[in-house]
């Protein structure tokens, strides 16, 4: 089976080498082989961080990631990532909103063109583009 050294796997990945170490440290990765006192994992060691990356991109925390990663045969795991997958989008659909929100708010500063902070009825506490900070 062929290995990847550490620096290898990091270009690959588009990572540094102590991000997977970090990686390895918090039980995302497996411990790796030693070869000549080097770290070397294994090829399919891209598709998990890949994986790893993707549920981070989705918000998932890395608490959340390892225990999907940690679940026993394919069965367990599609029951886990769905479970995951369904308790999340109620956040992200939060997370839309609220990004939609700021998103507006902006385009409302540039629209009114005053550039006046100072004066600008959209940025009053109380104004018709008051930005809601709370969740």
């Amino acid at each position: 089976m062929r290995q990847l050294g550490i620096g290898e796997l990091a270009r690959r990945v588009g990572m540094r080498p102590s991000a997977l170490r970090y990686y390895e440290s918090v039980g995302l990765l497996p411990s790796a082989e030693r070869a000549a006192g080097r770290r070397v994992y294994p090829v399919a060691t891209v598709r998990r961080i890949a994986l790893i990356k993707m549920a981070q991109r989705a918000g998932f925390t890395l608490a959340e990631i390892r225990a999907l990663l940690d679940t026993d045969g394919d069965r367990g795991t599609t029951r886990q990532w769905r479970a995951f997958a369904e308790s999340k989008l109620p956040e992200l659909d939060r997370f839309i909103r609220q990004t939609q929100m700021l998103r507006d708010a902006v385009a409302d500063c540039l629209a009114c063109g005053c550039m006046n902070f100072d004066k600008c009825a959209l940025l009053a506490e109380d104004g018709p583009g008051a930005v809601q900070t709370r969740g």
